[in-house]
């Protein structure tokens, strides 16, 4: 599955480039700790976005494009912001055969996103994600911890509104 980049402008604080330049400063003359790098970078920021990656290249004196495509290969790392309230949408088998697709696409037409994209303001994001654990309560999602199962396309709204969202 591809990833997608955040159209949302970066929005990075001068305390989190100051936070990032001292991890990469610790590391940048071993480039097997790039990982590491990334890894501290996504817990400052919360995604890694093209500004970061280019921070990270920089200062690491590695390719951008090395940095890219462990940001790409890696599920632990995204390249676009979550929202306050991250929506994870299981559509592993036990929950895709009970309709979690439907789910997932209402909530995409409601929210205004696809996968992996945040509202415009930072409210909500969308993810799809493969098998929680949770199949006896197929179909399931999570709003950031809180885990919502035997749903149906009409949970949707109630679910969005108990967050905040006004249609």
């Amino acid at each position: 599955m591809l990833k997608k980049i955040s159209k949302l402008p970066f929005k990075g604080t001068p305390e989190q480039e100051a936070q990032l330049k001292a991890v990469i400063e610790a590391h940048k003359h071993d480039k097997s700790y790039l990982m590491a790098v990334m890894q501290e970078a996504q817990n400052i920021y919360g995604y890694l976005p093209l500004e970061v990656q280019s921070m990270i290249a920089d200062g690491m004196d590695v390719p951008l494009e090395k940095v890219y495509g462990v940001a790409t290969f890696y599920a632990q790392f995204s390249l676009s912001p979550k929202g306050d309230y991250n929506i994870s949408v299981c559509l592993g088998t036990a929950c895709y055969v009970k309709g979690s697709g439907d789910i997932f696409n209402k909530l995409s037409e409601r929210l205004g996103i696809g996968s992996d994209e945040c509202t415009e303001d930072g409210k909500f994001s969308l993810t799809a994600c493969r098998c929680i654990g949770a199949c006896g309560l197929a179909p399931v999602l999570t709003v950031n911890e809180e885990v919502y199962g035997r749903l149906t396309v009409d949970d949707v709204d109630g679910i969005l509104e108990k967050y905040g969202f006004e249609k």
